[in-house]
């Protein structure tokens, strides 16, 4: 452990997440870090994938991106032009500590974990109330199923992953009370999307929704469920929808735009065909957006659209939008929830136990209170 003696450094490199939600999530320390110390060079190191995240974000001064496949050591060589006071490592593996050693920062911190403590020269412990995202096995979902009137444990709010970032940041001195997390888009940005997709003609609400999820179909709401709520918001709204989501959910958003047209409902299907900001920009469009566990539930989360988030192997008590006034989070109350499982080994129940009533009328209640 390092020495305790406070901290003014001049050049800050903080060591980014890999995921696009976790990345979302760490914008609360990042806002911290940047009101504890305001004329402070911050720099993110980030996987290219997510450098467009950070554009016009106020908490970073400058982003330095790497390729999925550049090593470490190519990296390290890189980052030593920056002559860093503090290395901030956010994510838990050995690789990240091991660029911040090599980037030369003469402070190094992140959670104590195995096979990288020796390149920290300030190894965390982890907080007391952390809960340990696990999947549960096929016999230890039986056993809960069988026994549904047991009562059911809740995360408290303070083992969120937010506040381990906000953790890190506190060494430094950072405030670590929780933010809700931010993100931002320019006016400009807003005006290219609806020129580019053919938005600036939209007369009605848009809303949007993602129906994918990357991780797998256990935290996918059925579509045909999503089908229905568009319908009947569309009765009562006259509004628009926007489908969201990536390339490989194609399947997904091909079969909601086919149902569409016979229903004459107004679709706009823009999944895989933007970029992150694009994304961001075309989010900011919505009056809500209605999601499964998934990135852009994060990204609409933090850029203030109001979430309407259906969780079901997840627990948004850990990863959900739950610092957000605008966002509702809607979970089953099956006994077996949360699995973490990419696939449910049973019969669903999580998902199909939130009926479409129920989601219909969360939604028009957020944009009511909006």
């Amino acid at each position: 452990m390092e020495s305790s003696s406070p901290i003014h450094p001049h050049r800050i490199l903080v060591r980014g997440t890999n995921w696009l939600g976790d990345a979302v999530m760490t914008t609360p320390a990042l806002l911290r870090l940047r009101e504890k110390f305001p004329g402070t060079h911050i720099t993110l190191l980030t996987l290219e994938k997510l450098r467009e995240l950070w554009l016009n974000h106020p908490a970073i001064n400058e982003t330095i991106s790497f390729g999925a496949g550049e090593t470490v050591f190519a990296v390290g060589k890189r980052l030593r032009a920056g002559k860093f006071d503090v290395a901030l490592v956010l994510p838990n593996s050995p690789r990240s500590a091991i660029e911040a050693f090599l980037a030369g920062a003469t402070r190094r911190i992140g959670y104590a974990r195995p096979w990288r403590n020796f390149f920290l020269t300030c190894a965390v412990a982890p907080r007391a109330v952390t809960v340990k995202i696990q999947k549960r096995s096929v016999a230890e979902i039986q056993k809960l199923v069988s026994r549904p009137s047991d009562p059911k444990p809740q995360a408290p709010k303070s083992a969120h992953q937010i506040h381990d970032y906000l953790n890190l940041a506190a060494v430094l001195g950072a405030n670590p009370e929780p933010l809700a997390p931010q993100l931002f888009v320019t006016a400009d940005e807003i005006e290219a999307v609806k020129k580019k997709f053919a938005l600036e003609k939209v007369s009605n609400p848009i809303f949007g929704l993602n129906a994918g999820a990357e991780y797998g179909p256990a935290k996918r709401w059925p579509v045909d469920r999503f089908i229905s709520v568009a319908k009947k918001i569309q009765q009562q709204t006259d509004c628009a929808w926007i489908l969201f989501g990536g390339k490989n959910d194609s399947e997904i958003t091909g079969q909601i735009e086919s149902e569409a047209q016979t229903a004459n409902l107004k679709i706009h299907n823009l999944a895989g065909k933007t970029s992150l900001r694009e994304l961001m920009a075309v989010l900011k469009l919505c009056r809500a957006l209605l999601t499964n566990d998934t990135g852009p539930m994060h990204l609409a989360s933090a850029l203030a659209v109001p979430v309407v988030a259906i969780f079901g192997s997840t627990s948004p008590e850990l990863t959900g939008p739950i610092f957000s006034d605008g966002s509702r989070i809607i979970k089953s109350d099956a006994p077996c929830s949360p699995c973490f499982l990419r696939e449910c080994p049973i019969d669903f129940r999580c998902m199909k136990g939130i009926t479409v009533e129920r989601v219909v009328d969360e939604v028009l209640g957020t944009v009511k209170r909006g």
